[in-house]
């Protein structure tokens, strides 16, 4: 038995830590854009606009990925926005290489709330007590 096949029992633990860590992560853009922590603000905080729907998206879908809540709908809601993001404002005006128009975050994102779409949650999640109570 090799090192990574002791692993596998743990696959569902670390899939759980990969959304969580995301989606706090993620949350802190919204809180950014929308209360101007834990970093200032780029600018005023305007809800009718696209940033401003963009913090509102990331700050309550960050939240809900935390908490394993709509897990698959939500991350590919977010993962699409990010896809938007990543052409929009970074490989537009800075050319198709993340490393280069700062889009590596974006990108990153991206990627990840893609594979939770399709590899669910995780353990820990409000999903599952959902799915039992159905």
């Amino acid at each position: 038995m090799s090192l990574f096949s002791k692993l596998d029992p743990h696959a569902d633990k670390a899939l759980a830590g990969l959304r969580i860590v995301s989606g706090l992560m993620f949350m802190q853009h919204g809180t950014q854009k929308i209360f101007g922590f834990p970093a200032p603000a780029r600018g005023p905080f305007e809800l009718f606009s696209q940033m401003g729907v963009g913090g509102v998206l990331e700050l309550v879908g960050g939240a809900m990925i935390v908490l394993g809540l709509f897990t698959r709908p939500v991350a590919f809601v977010m993962s699409g926005m990010m896809a938007v993001a990543y052409f929009q404002f970074h490989a537009l005006s800075g050319g198709v290489f993340p490393m280069v128009n700062q889009g590596e975050l974006a990108a990153l994102y991206c990627w990840v709330f893609l594979y939770l779409a399709f590899a669910g949650p995780g353990a820990w999640a409000v999903d599952h007590v959902l799915k039992q109570k159905s």
